[in-house]
């Protein structure tokens, strides 16, 4: 006869009934937080630093314009010219002068007015080019034009 009772090592049965529900929650959780990016960037760039910056308060009646450096699907640069990319693709200035009175032509009253451009250009993108843009927006009748630049930290 033994002293100890023999204990029963049997594992109980997990319950997963409550598994699914989990999951749908996390995935309900992804799907609220994740914000789907519109716009491919196609050029390296690397902004300038400012002071006296404001956070943008209606983006939908907004062109983003980014000038730097191509770079491929993986990054790297393609050359050292200085390229304009216009929502998914490069362009030129007539080409982007075109483009803008379209999108202002396709835009109701109240978006037309406050159509503006966003430029997000690389710090060391020669000053030609931007004034360039600036006179080709200027022929789009576009006038309302921000820069974008990161807060300086000193």
């Amino acid at each position: 006869m033994s002293i100890y009772r023999k204990r029963s090592h049997e594992i109980p049965a997990l319950n997963t009934a409550s598994l699914p529900d989990l999951i749908f929650t996390i995935l309900f959780f992804f799907m609220l937080v994740t914000q789907m990016r519109k716009v491919a960037v196609k050029v390296k760039y690397q902004l300038p630093q400012g002071t006296e910056l404001t956070k943008l308060v209606k983006k939908s009646a907004i062109s983003y314009v980014y000038i730097g450096q191509p770079m491929d699907e993986l990054g790297n640069i393609q050359s050292d010219s200085t390229m304009i990319q216009l929502n998914d693709k490069f362009v030129s200035l007539p080409e982007m002068q075109e483009y803008l009175i379209n999108e202002r032509a396709g835009m109701d009253e109240t978006d037309r007015k406050q159509m503006s451009v966003s430029i997000r250009a690389d710090k060391d993108v020669p000053m030609g080019t931007i004034i360039d843009l600036k006179q080709t927006l200027r022929k789009a009748n576009t006038l309302n034009i921000n820069y974008t630049a990161i807060a300086r930290t000193d």
